[in-house]
Parts: structure tokens; sequence; C-alpha cells
């Protein structure tokens, strides 16, 4: 089953003092499913780990995600019509342009498994072609 990365499971992969670092390490290790890495999470993540933990460990992340076997998926200009109505219909809850792209690409690619530590807003979502995501860890 192919698995969608989402942004906070990959910080908590990079950043050691992470509270959940050691949990995402393990379940990273053992991960044997092919990962989708949305490219609108790349600046995100690119972002976070720079400004929190510096230009170095930033430029590290991005070489390992290069080695890496992750699939890079770009948003097409229909997922943008999605992440549009996504955005619409969650506006209460302010989900952000980011949570939206990822629903829009796992539903796009009939993905139903999450890596995310970000529990409220995909656990709110109801995507179009299941009941709900598995979020892991």
């Amino acid at each position: 089953m192919t698995a969608i990365l989402d942004t906070s499971f990959l910080f908590a992969l990079t950043d050691r003092d992470d509270r959940n670092h050691q949990r995402v390490v393990r379940i990273a290790q053992s991960l044997n499913e092919p990962l989708v890495l949305p490219v609108v999470v790349l600046p995100e993540i690119c972002y976070l780990i720079a400004s929190r933990l510096g230009h170095q460990a930033m430029r590290q992340f991005v070489s390992s995600i290069s080695l890496n076997t992750v699939q890079i998926e770009s948003l097409t200009r229909q997922d943008l019509v999605r992440v549009h109505e996504i955005l619409e219909r969650y506006a209460d809850n302010q989900l952000d342009f980011t949570d939206a792209a990822i629903v829009a690409i796992a539903e796009r690619l009939n993905i139903t498994r999450v890596y995310t530590l970000d529990r409220r807003d995909f656990s709110i979502v109801r995507p179009s072609h299941c009941d709900y995501f598995e979020l892991f860890p």
C-alpha cells in the first residue's frame, strides 16, 4: 500500500530533539511501502528545518530526499481545483494549503495512508475516495 508523507512526520524524523523523533525513526526504518512526497511539502519542511535547525540541517534533508526512493508528486490543475474545494469546505477549521494539497493528491492517487503527527487536520477531513485516512504513527 502506498503512503503519503506530511511535514510533521518529516520534521520529527529530522529533529533529534523532537519528542516524537525516536518513535518516527522506528517507523521510518520499518517502512517497506512506496512513499509519495507532495512537492508542496518541500518548501514547508525546508523552511521549518532551516529556521529551527539551521541551513546545514536543511541541506542534509534535501540531500537525503534526493537520494531516497520517495516519489515526488506535483500538483495538477485539477488538484488545485480540489484544494480550493477542500479549503472552502473546511474554512471554519482553517485547514492550510499544504494539508489540503496532500488530501487532493491522496484522492487522485487513491492513497489512504498518511504519515503525519497532525491528527487534528487529517482526522476532520473526509476524503472523497475513502471514509477516512489511516494516520500513522
